[in-house]
This record gives structure tokens, sequence and C-alpha cells, in this order.
């Protein structure tokens, strides 16, 4: 798989604004509903949705650049020689004070042993010398589709230790967002259990994208329909209705569908869905409608690229 960045045509140092403008770009370009009969417009929009979910959110990202996950997130084992890094640590890393991390490790890595070791010990000297391990929270990540993190669902999922967690996926949580299930985490010694934070990852989808609480979508459009006016299928959330589309519409219209969007939590209202209107050419064009729209435009002048032409 090619670098993220690459793939979204943007520089390693882009802010994360400009990543999501350029993602929005040539998803749009290539979006499936736009290039119909076109597979290799299909597969470069799953490969942009692929880098778009590993760049455009900001810790994935962080962990990219850091090397810690691949292009695909997957994790990249870390290289580690715990003993000999110990050894030739500072003295204040060796001894349990908070310094420079060890050589070649991040300060992440640094201060995840020194956790380890200060957990362990924090508990001897008061029971005889007897040690005392307190309760262990873990942490998890787990990726859901787009219209699952929208409407919310009931999940029951193995994680990688083997434990088995019961989850409710509140509708609308948002990309990132860490769920707290209490007593789920692995006991210290007297049997009391930590927690255990699941964060949230969300699956792009091929024809929603979210903005806070509102849902975007693209509607692909006739020339005829948009000139005339039409009733057509658009798809929603919560499934497909029929949407008018107004006489004389342009491309790039917005129609708002009010309460199709993303709940802003119990008992409010939700957001709304906004469709974009994309004229698509005349397929099969012929001799015929090239010499009626020569004719039809000299007695109707056009001037598309006049600056404030729609």
């Amino acid at each position: 798989m090619a670098n993220p960045y690459e793939t979204l045509g943007v520089a390693p140092n882009a802010s994360q604004d400009d990543i999501r403008k350029a993602y929005r770009k040539v998803a749009k370009e290539t979006h499936p509903d736009l290039n119909p009969g076109k597979p290799e417009a299909e597969e470069r929009f799953k490969a942009i949705n692929a880098a778009y979910d590993i760049v455009g959110d900001a810790e994935k990202r962080k962990r990219f650049d850091a090397g810690e996950i691949d292009e695909t997130g997957a994790e990249r084992p870390p290289e580690r020689h715990f003993y000999r890094e110990y050894a030739e640590a500072d003295p204040d890393m060796r001894y349990g004070r908070r310094g420079a991390s060890a050589a070649g490790q991040s300060d992440r890595a640094g201060d995840f042993d020194y956790d380890i070791f200060a957990d362990l010990f924090r508990g001897r000297g008061s029971s005889g010398g007897q040690f005392r391990m307190p309760p262990q929270d873990v942490r998890y990540r787990l990726e859901i589709e787009f219209l699952d993190a929208v409407n919310g669902t009931h999940k029951v999922v193995a994680m990688p230790d083997g434990k088995t967690l019961d989850i409710t996926i509140p509708a609308g949580i948002s990309e990132g967002q860490v769920l707290r299930l209490k007593g789920q985490g692995l006991p210290g010694s007297d049997g009391t259990p930590g927690d255990a934070f699941v964060e949230i990852s969300i699956r792009p989808h091929p024809g929603f994208s979210r903005e806070g609480h509102d849902i975007i979508s693209t509607l692909p459009v006739s020339l005829g329909e948009a000139l005339n006016g039409a009733s057509v299928r658009v798809e929603t959330v919560d499934g497909a209705v029929d949407v008018k589309v107004p006489k004389g519409a342009r491309d790039g219209t917005k129609l708002r569908l009010r309460g199709k969007g993303v709940s802003r939590g119990k008992g409010a209202e939700r957001g709304d869905q906004l469709v974009e209107i994309h004229i698509v050419p005349p397929e099969g064009a012929d001799e015929a409608l090239a010499q009626f729209m020569a004719e039809w435009e000299t007695t109707h002048p056009q001037h598309p690229r006049r600056k404030g032409a729609a």
C-alpha cells in the first residue's frame, strides 16, 4: 500500500485541516456514484479512504509518523532490548526518576517501563514486605461501521488478549471517543478489577461523510432532471426517501433533509443531511444534441468562465 500522504497528495507536514480538505476533494472526484463503470475509480476511492483513516486521525497519524503503525494501521513490532537499555540508561531512569528515555526509546515507551515498575513496587513494605498488585486498567481499540456509529449498536467482541466484552455503542459516537467499561480490566492482588477503556475508530462510508452532527452526501442527477426538476430517491442513514430536485437546480446546490443527521445526545434533536447535487453529463450524446446546443447557445450566450458565473 502506498504512503497515505502520497495517496492524498499532501505533504507529511500538512495540517489536519489541509488533509481533510484534500480528502474531500479527491474522494468526491473518485466517488463510485460519479464514476459508473470505472473499477479503477472505485479502487482509487478505497485507497483514499484507507489513507485518510490513518492520517486523518491525529492520534493514528502521530503513531504512523513515529513508526508505531504501518500504512494499513497494523502495529509494527517494537525493537526493544530492555536489559541492555536499562544498564546503559541515564541513572535518573534506572532509579525510577523521570528524565530522558533510554537510548533509542520514545518518551512514551520509557514512561511505560517506569509505570510498570512503579506499580510493582508501590505496594511493597506495608504488609510485611509482601507484594501487592493494584487493579489494572486495560485499553483497547475497536473499529466499527459508519452506520453503527450514527445509529448506535450493541456488540459482543473478543479482544486481542482473549477477553470478551459486552459493549453498547451509543448513537452519534465520534471518531476517537473512548468508552469506559467499569470492572472489565485486570484484577489486582485483592481480586478487585480495574476498568477497560475502548477507543472507537469509525470506518469511512462510500456514500456518507460527517461534519459535526450533519451527514454529507452527493446526489448525481441528469441534465434533464436538473433543468426540469424531478422526484428522486436519496439514501439516508435511516433508509431511502423521496426528495424533490427543484427545477433549474445547479451543480453544487445543497438540499437539506431535516433530522436525518446524527444524534446530538439523548432526548436532543438530530442534525441534518446535506445532499449536494452533481449534474452528470448526458451519456451517449450524439450529433443531434451537439447541433441543438450550438443553435441554442447562439440565442442564449453562456459565460461559464466569467467571474461569479455559476
